[in-house]
């Protein structure tokens, strides 16, 4: 191959700590390693300070980012797609997002492929959606309930599972006298390592379905059960995030501020993130709806167990369909919600009880029995949710519709989805 394959990619700003900003730049990092392509960024879902372009030391301009606002608009797609002449357009995160982008179906395609990386939480089949899958090339598809939705309602679509990944060397089991100290520097007196507590990690944003005002009336009634000296929960998230609770005014009502409840809300490297899930014994997402849910994947690569609720791609997770690698809780209830622009979707929504259960058998737990749920956790993660797989199956993608489908004067015959009829 002459000249590198220069690929467009739209999704949050791949510097983020966004699952899909993370696997974006997991992706782009891969392929730049390869020698063989060439990127340019639209970083989006994000205040940024400023506008200006973005280079990274390592990749110079074999690797170009633009932050926009949202998502951007047809106006910079249009400009970028006919300056730089990318020969891949490469987008990601759930489709309400991007109705502005397939609009312009008809005005990319016949010059490059569009590559869609789908994320979606859950059923009923969403039939609104097939207009939306076949204004791709290609649909690569986040987690198996992804996966078979797309294969179910656009059959005709190519598409492929590829599910999240992690960095294995990153996140992956660290020397213990570490781990103590950087959680004693992280929250000082809060923080008593010689209680020898419990600790249930949870790393999420702090929106409505991430559940986390809930988590914190659930963990006190564990309290209550256990000793409100016995188990601290640390939470890496916004307290104050527009879309969630105030999540300082929910302790301070429940009086649980003397270290019951810690919060982690800095930005941190993957390397201190690691050290987080290391100090957890066991790491809690009981979203309604989650896509995936990287903090669990990376808890598991930790050896760190985890306590998910059974919906999207967290289900995989947990559990190979044979072994466990935590506690799965099935949903008390399955409420059809929806919107003007989702008509319907799947909400699954816990007990309080059964989460308290669920907290209380893990915690009872020998150390021995968490200690093996979380190798068998590891493994699984090594075995089926690996960097070198992830970015081999990338590879793949990107270099398959490059040679199959083109781009601008290879490009194969488009025909799109119009047609034109003569009114009579």
């Amino acid at each position: 191959m002459s000249e590198k394959i220069k690929i467009m990619t739209i999704s949050d700003m791949p510097f983020a700590p966004s699952g899909v900003g993370t696997q974006t730049r997991y992706i782009i990092e891969g392929m730049l390693k390869t020698g063989k392509y060439k990127f340019i960024s639209l970083g989006g879902a994000m205040k940024h300070p400023n506008h200006d372009p973005i280079k990274t030391e390592e990749w110079g301009d074999d690797w170009i980012t633009f932050p926009v606002d949202g998502y951007g608009s047809q106006e910079i797609v249009r400009s970028i797609i006919r300056q730089e002449r990318p020969d891949i357009l490469y987008f990601m995160t759930d489709p309400r997002f991007w109705g502005w982008l397939w609009e312009m179906e008809n005005e990319i395609r016949p010059l490059l492929p569009m590559i869609y990386y789908h994320v979606w939480d859950n059923y009923p089949y969403p039939t609104y959606n097939k207009k939306f899958y076949e204004s791709n090339d290609f649909v690569a598809t986040i987690s198996k309930v992804t996966d078979d939705i797309v294969k179910t309602v656009a059959p005709s679509v190519n598409s492929m599972y590829v599910p999240h990944a992690v960095d294995t060397d990153i996140f992956k089991k660290q020397d213990k006298d570490q781990v103590t100290e950087f959680i004693k520097n992280s929250f000082g007196e809060r923080y008593d390592p010689d209680a020898n507590k419990f600790i249930f990690f949870w790393n999420n944003r702090n929106a409505r379905r991430k559940q986390s005002g809930s988590l914190i009336f659930w963990f006190k009634e564990f309290l209550d059960k256990v000793g409100h000296d016995k188990a601290s929960l640390i939470m890496h998230t916004d307290i104050k995030d527009s879309h969630g609770q105030d999540l300082e005014k929910i302790i301070n009502h429940l009086e649980l501020t003397n270290g019951e409840v810690l919060f982690s809300q800095q930005k941190i490297s993957p390397d201190l993130l690691s050290l987080l899930y290391n100090a957890a014994d066991c790491t809690i997402n009981i979203s309604d709806a989650e896509g995936f849910g990287l903090s669990t994947l990376e808890s598991l690569s930790c050896e760190t167990p985890i306590l998910v609720n059974m919906t999207g791609g967290l289900q995989e997770q947990v559990t190979d369909g044979e072994n466990w690698f935590g506690v799965g809780l099935k949903p008390a209830s399955k409420a059809i919600i929806g919107s003007q622009d989702i008509p319907w979707i799947q909400e699954d929504r816990l007990s309080g009880g059964k989460v308290v259960e669920a907290m209380l058998k893990i915690y009872n737990m020998s150390e021995e029995e968490r200690s093996e749920l979380g190798q068998a956790g590891r493994n699984h993660v090594v075995a089926n949710y690996n960097f070198e797989d992830f970015i081999q199956k990338w590879d793949e993608i990107f270099t398959t519709i490059y040679s199959e489908y083109g781009s601008w004067d290879t490009r194969k015959p488009y025909d799109g989805r119009w047609e034109l009829k003569e009114i009579v």
